[in-house]
This record gives C-alpha cells, structure tokens and sequence, in this order.
C-alpha cells in the first residue's frame, strides 16, 4: 500500500473535487427527468413510473458486472471518465427526444454508466487511503457530494425559473466534464488496486521487500455470511421506501405550479443536501465510535416518519420542510453503505463486487419503489402512496434491528468473510 501518498493534501482534495462535480452526474436526473416529462412533455404519472423504472433496471442489471470489472481493472479512472461521456451524451440528447421508445433508451443507457460512479469512487478511496482512514475519508466523500449536489440544484433552480426545465440537462453536462477534470487530477499511481478490492496487505518477509497482498477468495464466502445477506435485505428496504417519495413530492408541487415544479424540487433538493453535509462529516466521524448498527437503525426510523408526514398536507413550506428529513437518511446511508460492505468483504478481494451485487438488490427495490408508487397514485391518490412506503421502511427498521449484528471492528485483520479458499 502506498502509504507515502494515501494522505497528501494534494490527493484529499482531488478526491473533494471528484465528490462534488460527480454529485449531480452520479445521482443521474431522478425528479428532474418526472418534472420535464410531466410539464413539458405532459406524460401521465404511470409513464413517468415507468421510464424511471426501466433506467433503474438498466442500472441494476449492470451493478455487479460493474463491480466485478471495477475489482479486476487497474484503470479506475478511465472507467469513471467513460461513464461521465455516456451520462453526458444521453442529458444532452433527452431534449431532442419526444417518444416514449427514445426517452427510455437513453434513459435505460445513462442508468447502466451510472452503475460505475458509486463502487468506482469507493475503491479509488480504499485504494488511496487504506483501511484505516475509510470511515472518515467516506463521511467527507458523502459530505463533498451533498455540497455538490445542493450547489447544482440550486442553479438548476435559479437558471430553469428563466430558461424553463430543459437547462437541467445541460446543467448536468457541464458537471460531468468537470468530474472528467477532476479524475484525471488524481495520479493511477495512487490507487493501490489491491487493497481497493479489499485484500490486506502482507509485509515481505525481508526488510525493504515490497508488500504483498492476500489473494482473493472464492466466491462462494460472499453467499454464505448471514450478515450480508440481512444487510442487502435492508437496503432493499430502505431504498424501495425512499426512491420515489422525492420523485411524488416533485409531481404534487408542480401540479401546484407548473411553472415553478422545477424550482421548487430544486429547493426541496436543496434543502435536503445541506442537511445531508454534516450528517455524513458525523457519520465518518462517529461510525467506528458509535458502530454501524444504531446510526443506520436511524435512518430507517426518518424515512418512516418521513412518508408518514408527507400526507399531512399539500402546502409547498410543509412538503418542503418534510424533505430536509431525506437529508439525515440519504446523509446516513450514503455514508454508511461502503463501510458496512468493506468490514464484510475484507481480505476477500471482493470489496467492489459485493458493492455491485448489493446495489443490484437495492436497485430493485428502487425500481419497483417508482413504478409501484405511480401506479397506487393513479387508483388510490399520492397520500395512499406516501403511507404505503412509510409502512415498508418501518418493517425494514423492524427487521434490522431484530437480525442485523453490529459490524464494526476495532482492528484491521480479515473479519468474517476471510478467505478460506483461493479463487478458481
């Protein structure tokens, strides 16, 4: 491991600026693309659902293959840059687009490159500042990304109140070509592509040797930890309650106000990304003091009342001001995922797989969350959907708290998923 380099100034703040340009590209347009396709395009709710939905499969089904490639490659960075070209490219076409057929290939293409940006970014960061300093150098991760996130929404907010919806696409460019910069500022020789999948370092047997590292397990371990498997249930969970609240919120303030539907999920957004930035500085701070388990026990309790309170009422102050709650639960998760993932994969070599196929999971949730919210607006109206996901982040809080064992460690060698086998 290069220990020399993993806490340079120079690399903390090339990983800062990767965090904060990628923030919009890497969350892809979400609410932005149901507010165009509802004001400008005047699709039906239950379309909306489903193009988002496709773009979600798309994501999913490239999750693990993505997180496979990204374990084996010794090219992080061109794969991040490759990705940002595709997201690019399908923002900047979206407007062109007037059929179902074409919004939904290009969306269904961006959400399969965005499956690179999350497990990419976590293994450049294992793979720069080791083990050790990954829980606080993720919160700032996270903390960097909501600060991108909540700058973007703003001028999306300010520049689509005079130039309409459409300049969130190529709002959208101008921060993946910046997040393309930002990338190539970080050194290949930087990232220590052994330990950014996972594997320990070992010491050479004689002074002055370079270090060596494990060799990856079979495949089999990741199957067979009980631990896993409930966590992946969990942020199944977690993210079929929390996908499209935001998008829903987004519909009933523009069906207020079509004018304003897009600067007002711009404040929504806003609002909650501010909260997000010292939720995630606390998480890195605080996770191996306070342990995994009760700060994500947290997250799941918000998103509950989150949905819960929503129905209360339709005026835009109070959606509004229920929405700053996403800023503690996304804040938490965003921070959380990697390292829960990382003390289950480590010295397995199979860190950013397992990062894959447990977003593959989650995208499902996700992906089910809008088609399946769209569709309980149109029979039953948005409050009946805003309970309805409430309900299942309660029964996630309830299964996590009952199942899931504290992960956290308060040493470095290879826990739970050690390797047992080498790899076929």
């Amino acid at each position: 491991m290069r220990v020399s380099q993993q806490q340079t100034p120079g690399r903390q703040r090339s990983l800062d600026a990767l965090n904060f340009f990628l923030a919009d590209v890497r969350d892809g347009l979400g609410p932005y693309l149901a507010i165009y396709l509802l004001a400008v395009q005047n699709w039906n709710e239950a379309s909306i659902g489903l193009v988002m939905a496709i773009a979600a499969i798309a994501g999913i089904v490239a999750q693990t293959p993505a997180g496979a490639l990204i374990d084996r490659s010794t090219a992080k960075r061109g794969l991040l840059i490759a990705a940002a070209t595709v997201v690019t490219l399908a923002s900047v076409l979206l407007p062109l687009l007037h059929s179902f057929e074409a919004v939904a290939a290009t969306q269904a293409l961006a959400g399969a490159a965005g499956a690179i940006f999350a497990p990419a970014v976590a293994a450049m960061t294992l793979g720069i500042v080791g083990p050790r300093a990954f829980a606080r150098r993720t919160g700032r991760n996270e903390a960097f990304n909501h600060a991108g996130n909540a700058v973007a929404a703003t001028l999306a907010g300010v520049s689509a109140y005079y130039f309409g919806p459409v300049v969130v696409f190529w709002l959208m460019s101008a921060m993946a070509v910046a997040s393309i910069v930002a990338t190539l500022s970080i050194p290949a020789k930087a990232i220590d592509d052994q330990v950014a999948r996972g594997l320990a370092p070992i010491s050479g047997p004689n002074a002055g040797e370079p270090a060596r590292h494990d060799q990856p397990s079979g495949f089999k371990v990741l199957f067979t930890c009980r631990p896993l498997l409930i966590f992946a249930a969990a942020t199944v969970l977690f993210h079929f309650a929390n996908a499209a609240m935001l998008p829903l919120v987004g519909q009933k303030l523009t069906l207020v106000n079509r004018e304003l539907g897009t600067t007002l999920m711009s404040v929504c957004i806003v609002a909650a990304q501010i909260v997000m930035v010292p939720v995630a500085m606390l998480v890195g701070h605080k996770a191996d003091v306070w342990g995994r388990k009760p700060i994500f026990a947290v997250a799941l309790g918000v998103l509950a009342l989150r949905g819960a309170l929503y129905p209360l009422s339709d005026n835009p102050f109070w959606l509004v001001g229920v929405q700053m709650l996403d800023g503690v639960g996304a804040g938490i998760f965003g921070a959380l995922f990697p390292l829960v993932v990382a003390d289950l994969t480590r010295g397995t070599g199979h860190f950013n797989i397992s990062q894959g196929a447990i977003a593959t999971a989650t995208g499902i949730g996700g992906a089910l969350s809008t088609a399946v919210a769209g569709l309980i607006v149109v029979t039953a109206g948005y409050s009946a959907a805003f309970l309805t996901l409430a309900a299942v982040a309660a029964l996630g809080l309830v299964l996590f708290v009952v199942l899931m064992p504290e992960t956290r460690q308060t040493a470095l060698p290879p826990i739970g998923l050690a390797p047992t086998m080498p790899a076929e």
